[in-house]
This record gives C-alpha cells, sequence and structure tokens, in this order.
C-alpha cells in the first residue's frame, strides 16, 4: 500500500475520530510525510517529544533514498526498543497496548517504538499474603513490573518470560514464567498448547477468567486447583524449584503450575523462619485444617447420640436445648459469618474493623439472650471461623467451608453413617480432581515420594534441596 493508504487504513482501525485518548500527529521527517499514532495516557510523553525533536532536524539528503525501515531505525531512531512490521492488525493491537507506531512515507514496513508506560500503583505487601520477616514488596497490575522483581530474584539466563496473548478483542498478555533447565518440558507443552487454543473475547476477569478456561469441567469441585500468591519472593521461588508462574497482565496474583493438595499446605511464613519453627507452624496449620473440617460435624454427632460422649467431654451437652434444631442454627451461623465477612469487606476502611467486631459481639451477645442459638455452638463456630485464617488459600478456606455443611448434612440425614458416607464421598472427590493441564493432584502420595512428601510435612533446611 502507498503511504497514504496505510494512514487512513490505520485511522479507520484505530477509530482516530471517534475516540478522544486516539492520537494522531502528522510530522515531517528529512523533507518526508510521516505520521504518529498513539494512545494518550499510555505513552511517555517526554521520550516522544525528543524523538520529534531530533527527526525535526533530519536532513533531506540524510534521508534520501532510504526504503528500509531497519535501516532508516538504526540511522534516526534514537529510542532503545524498536521493531518494524507490515502487518496492520498487529499495528493496531500494539498501539491499543500502548506503542508508538510511527509511519515514514517510502518505507517499506511500520515502525513501532515501544514507548508506553501504565498507570501502576506501588509495589507494597500484599494485605493477605503478609509475612513477619521478609520483603515488603508485592505483585502489581503490570506485567512489565512482575517479570522485574521476579528478574531481580533469580538472576540465571535460563529464566524465561514467554507471553501469549489470549482473548479476541482484549488480546490480555498471558506471560508464562520458567527456568529452563528445571522445568518439565512436556508440561510446559501441554500449557502452551492449551493457552494457545483459548477462544474467548476477554479475560474480564484476569486470572480468573484464565483459570475457568484452563479448568475444564468438575464444576461441583470446590478442591482448589491452581496455587496462587502475591509475593515476588514466593513466586521466584517456585520457578526456581521447576513449576511454571502464569502472570495475567491487570492482575496482581501469579498463578503456580502444577500444583496438587499438599502444595497448599505452605506459606511464606514457614520460609523466613528457621526449619524447626517452620514445621511447627506448618504442622499447627495441618492440625486447625483438620479440626475445622471435623469440628462441628463430630460434634453435632455427638450431641445426636449423647450416649457415645466420653466422661471427659460430658461438658459438650447442651443442657437446654432451644426450639430451634442444632443444625439449623450450625447452618445459619455458618452463611452468618460469610455476612459478617462481606460486610467488613464492603464497609470503609475506616469503619471496617469496628463494624465487624462491634457487630459480631452484639449480635452474638443478643442471640444468646434471645434463645436464637446455643451458646457451645456460638464458641465452636467462632473457633471455625478464627481458624479459617490460619489457611493462606482462600479457595482452600471456602473448599473446606462447604465440605464441613455437607457433613452437617449428611450426620442430620444418616447420622454416623451419613458422617462416614461424607468422608468417604471428599476422598473419593479429591482421588478425581483433574487439575489445570493434567498434573498430579494428590502428588507426592500417589504417585509416592517420600522425600517430596517429607519436604511438605517438615520445612526442611533449603541448603538441602535448594541445587
Amino acid at each position: 500500500m502507498t503511504y497514504q493508504e496505510t494512514v487512513g487504513n490505520l485511522k479507520d482501525k484505530l477509530r482516530v475520530d471517534a475516540s478522544f485518548d486516539m492520537m494522531f500527529r502528522e510530522l515531517t521527517v528529512g523533507h518526508r510525510s510521516a505520521s504518529m499514532f498513539f494512545v494518550d495516557g499510555l505513552t511517555k510523553d517526554e521520550v516522544l517529544e525528543k524523538m520529534l525533536e531530533f527527526m525535526a532536524t533530519v536532513p533531506e539528503r540524510d534521508a534520501k533514498g532510504i526504503t528500509d525501515a531497519n535501516e532508516f531505525i538504526k540511522r534516526f531512531i534514537t529510542f532503545i526498543e524498536v521493531a518494524c512490521t507490515a502487518d496492520t492488525e498487529k499495528v493496531v493491537t500494539q498501539v491499543l497496548s500502548g506503542v508508538t507506531a510511527l509511519v515514514v512515507e517510502g518505507l517499506d514496513r511500520i515502525i513501532l517504538i515501544d514507548t508506553r508506560t501504565y498507570p501502576v500503583r506501588s509495589v507494597q505487601e500484599p494485605e493477605s499474603d503478609r509475612v513477619l520477616r521478609g520483603s515488603r514488596d508485592g505483585l502489581v497490575e503490570t506485567l512489565v513490573f512482575n517479570a522485574a522483581m521476579i528478574r531481580r530474584r533469580l538472576r540465571d539466563p535460563s529464566l524465561t518470560f514467554e507471553v501469549i496473548p489470549v482473548g479476541s478483542v482484549s488480546s490480555t498478555d498471558v506471560c508464562l514464567c520458567y527456568m529452563t533447565g528445571r522445568v518439565d518440558k512436556k508440561y510446559l507443552e501441554r500449557l502452551r498448547r492449551r493457552l494457545k487454543s483459548i477462544t474467548i473475547p476477554t479475560l474480564s476477569m484476569g486470572q480468573e477468567s484464565l483459570a475457568e478456561c484452563l479448568l475444564r469441567g468438575q464444576w461441583y469441585n470446590p478442591f482448589p486447583r491452581i496455587r496462587y500468591t502475591e509475593r515476588p519472593d514466593s513466586a521466584a521461588a517456585s520457578v526456581a524449584e521447576g513449576q511454571i508462574i502464569v502472570l495475567v497482565d491487570n492482575s496482581p496474583a501469579a498463578m503456580i503450575l502444577p500444583t496438587s493438595i499438599f502444595d497448599f499446605s505452605q506459606d511464606t511464613n514457614d520460609f523466613y523462619f528457621p526449619p524447626l519453627v517452620g514445621s511447627y507452624l506448618r504442622l499447627v496449620r495441618g492440625f486447625i485444617f483438620i479440626a475445622t473440617l471435623f469440628l462441628t460435624p463430630v460434634w453435632y454427632w455427638l450431641i445426636q447420640n449423647p450416649e457415645h460422649i466420653p466422661q471427659a467431654l460430658d461438658f459438650i451437652r447442651i443442657k437446654e436445648p432451644g426450639g430451634i434444631p442444632i443444625i439449623v442454627q450450625l447452618l445459619l451461623v455458618e452463611m452468618l459469618i460469610d455476612v459478617l465477612k462481606l460486610a467488613s469487606l464492603n464497609t470503609p476502611t475506616s469503619l471496617s474493623n469496628a463494624l465487624s467486631l462491634v457487630g459480631a459481639l452484639v449480635f452474638g451477645e443478643f442471640a444468646v439472650q434471645a434463645g436464637l442459638f446455643e451458646p457451645e455452638l456460638l464458641a465452636y463456630m467462632a473457633f471455625v471461623a478464627i481458624a479459617s485464617f490460619t489457611q493462606p488459600s482462600h479457595e482452600l478456606t471456602y473448599a473446606v467451608k462447604l465440605f464441613r455443611m455437607l457433613l452437617l448434612l449428611l450426620t442430620w440425614l444418616f447420622h454416623g453413617w451419613g458422617l462416614i458416607g461424607g468422608l468417604i464421598l471428599i476422598a473419593a472427590l479429591m482421588a478425581t480432581t483433574r487439575t489445570a493441564v493434567e498434573g498430579k493432584y494428590l502428588y507426592p502420595v500417589i504417585p509416592f515420594n517420600g522425600k517430596a512428601l517429607l519436604r511438605l510435612v517438615f520445612r526442611q533446611n533449603i541448603s538441602r534441596y535448594n541445587s
């Protein structure tokens, strides 16, 4: 196409006249007509000003006869990140992502200058993934910054960041981060093919939209099948161990693949303490995980069958049962806890802590005095609510909650057999869980790997396996 046709084509595709932030600038380079396309707000103005200042002084004799875009770039483009292409569709996508397109009369290709800059918040520590000791930075919504924070921790040329655009409309950059010599190449290839096969318009919810594309079927399964982190140190450690980190542009969370159910027993705090303390914290978290799942179902089964209550546990009996059935009280409190969480989440920050605390105390006291709930029941549910925050994975916390409610309903319907059947159902569901891109969800138990299992149960010295 001629220069005028190329410029007209880009103006039509970018809809320059319809969008106020789509900028079009005409200029002259060496007495040649040129046009520049960029998005206002995604471009460094001071960089463009310096480039324009330089190109305005290019003599005609220096630019005369040049038709190769690469030769033009070498002589007259002073910016570092520059490329050229003849594909107008690629140009449109690049411009919309913040790249500046320069069309020069007489050149065989369009020049793409990466002058983009994005609005970004500071890299403060994530709210939901804090540590007592360690780095205080966190991933942000800008893909380049996240890659830089991981690269800063792994200064190895084998560290690879591979970008795959996903979404026919959004063309969202999805980045695979891995170390070439340590990653499972077969799993990497399967994941790469899966990402390239995704055919949806947009990843509107970032990593959650991508996760739903990767996790096909089993909508009824609440077990988390992808582990997330907002910490660059955790992401770098996972990459160094041979896992793959998936970064989605506009999302501050990194997806860790492949993931097994036992990976959720780990927490960043474990590795910022000595091995003995880290192992203790991990064992406590595992015990709390089991307790939150079984505490209320077992208690409900015992009060259904008081003859099975040992003398030492006689205090768990309900002395004066109220008018509302215990099963109804348990399920109501389970839902009311989530109501308080949602209310606190949607309350202004300056009021959220006070509102959630006062609301829980006032409502609990009123409910006991009015006879709506048993005091023992509120005590057990308060323990379950507080203990749920020991798990770093919100997805696992809600999976435990749903299974706990299932066990309560089955125990109410079928008594002891219902409790046993619920445990068998949970075990069967765990064994049949399909992970993202054919991972092993029960590894290192199935297939069995004793050393890997020992590393998950006990926090070992890093020097033993950091090779």
